[in-house]
């Protein structure tokens, strides 16, 4: 099944991504993150920057106890 859709990567306040299909408004909390492209590229680029699946909020509470990831 071929996916012709182009889509975009979205992010929230707790720094986590998603793919959005481009050109549609984004969900409530969901920001652009300044990359459009084919679903793969998307998950690609998603893949290359989201490298701490943790929360913004866990990492932070995370780096003032002086845990490591």
């Amino acid at each position: 099944m071929s996916d012709d859709l182009r889509y975009k990567v979205v992010l929230n306040h707790e720094e986590q991504y998603s793919i959005w299909p481009d050109g549609r408004e984004n969900p409530d909390g969901w920001t652009d993150a300044g990359v459009a492209g084919t679903k793969q590229e998307c998950l690609d680029h998603i893949s290359a920057v989201w490298t701490d699946m943790r929360p913004r909020s866990l990492r932070q509470r995370h780096e003032q106890a002086g845990v490591s990831a």
